[in-house]
């Protein structure tokens, strides 16, 4: 890791209408996406470890928020930054607007941690990014795309479906009704993401088998795999569709939440690791990630994989899949936190 001294802004995004705290005091909790209130007890949150793992490094790091408003812009404009650690997912509380952050980025000229902005236009919408992985030869779900009557994409798909918003991330939209089993449960399912989040209807096929993350670190040519993680799925009661849904990943207060965990995967032949490996590497490249992404796939029982999406800037909290990869293969929360910055100045040299 470089030992250069960098003043680095950790930038993230206000999602409600609180007043924005002065930069010395702690800024209030950034809501990720999906993520309701739950917690009474004080928890750091990723943004706070960022932050204590570059004064570890021995850089000088500051807080930086966009709250909508051109003020916040034009802060940012006249940062004296060496790198902006970007930890934005929206803009005014529109995450589509995530891919203009990243462009306003590369206009300043500042160097940033993350995807660019064409890698988060290719990753968010999840129809594009399966066109991009079927061009380069990675198996995806077969799926349809359909928004009030209009059919953009189809292939010859078959039930069960599970049926989502074409570009939300953290299991917006997802949850046990999200599987259907026949036409009119996929009208159904169809209207209620056509009028809830005004998008597009991806309707996928359901593809049963383990739910396979890959972290991986790496520009283009450097990308690696760090150790696979399951989210255990087994323990769902009978019935219970298999999915990553929203209770699954935030709702401490279910028991789809309780039932599920993650843990480095167990049980995977060489071959079976080395193919999981090398698919979520060549869907990184495909849809032009950079310094580190995470790549969600399914092994059906057969032993097929498929890509399910693909997730610029996953969350880097201690606790989360990303993280735990990252101890498995031997790094400290600071030291993958160091990778990220060397990987990022790197590009700029």
């Amino acid at each position: 890791m470089t030992g250069t001294k960098l003043k680095v802004t950790v930038l993230y995004d206000q999602w409600e209408d609180e007043p924005v705290e002065v930069e010395e005091e702690l800024p209030p909790p950034r809501k990720r996406k999906g993520q309701k209130k739950r917690s009474k007890k004080p928890v750091k949150h990723d943004r706070e470890e960022i932050f204590e793992a570059l004064e570890k490094l021995g850089h000088e790091p500051s807080y930086h928020v966009l709250d909508g408003r051109p003020q916040s812009l034009i802060a940012l404009a006249r940062s004296s930054a060496d790198l902006i650690f970007n930890l934005t997912e929206s803009y005014a509380g529109d995450d589509t607007k995530e891919m203009q952050v990243a462009a306003f980025l590369d206009l300043l000229d500042i160097p940033f941690t993350g995807a660019g902005p064409h890698a988060v236009i290719l990753a968010q919408d999840k129809s594009i990014a399966k066109k991009m992985f079927a061009f380069h030869g990675i198996k995806s779900p077969y799926f349809a795309t359909s928004y009030r009557g209009t059919i953009d994409h189809a292939h010859d798909i078959a039930f069960p479906l599970i049926v989502k918003p074409t570009s939300e991330d953290g299991s917006i939209g997802i949850g046990a009704d999200a599987v259907v089993n026949s036409v009119k449960e996929l009208m159904e399912r169809v209207a209620y993401i056509q009028a809830e989040f005004d998008s597009p209807a991806l309707i996928e096929e359901y593809i049963e088998g383990r739910e396979i993350y890959a972290a991986i670190l790496g520009s283009y040519e450097t990308a690696h795999a760090l150790p696979l993680v399951e989210l255990d799925l087994s323990r769902l009661p009978k019935g219970v569709p298999r999915i990553a849904s929203q209770d699954v990943k935030f709702d401490k207060d279910t028991d789809a939440y309780k039932l599920t965990k993650s843990a480095i995967a167990e049980d995977l032949d060489e071959e079976t690791e080395a193919r999981l490996t090398e698919t979520a590497i060549k869907a990184y490249r495909a849809v032009k990630l950079r310094d580190y992404g995470r790549i969600d796939m399914r092994l059906s029982p057969k032993g097929d994989v498929y890509v399910i999406e693909a997730n610029p800037n996953p969350w880097l909290s201690s606790g989360q899949e990303f993280a735990m990869a990252a101890r498995k293969s031997g790094l400290s929360y600071t030291q993958m936190i160091g990778e990220i910055v060397d990987l990022a100045m790197a590009r700029q040299a």
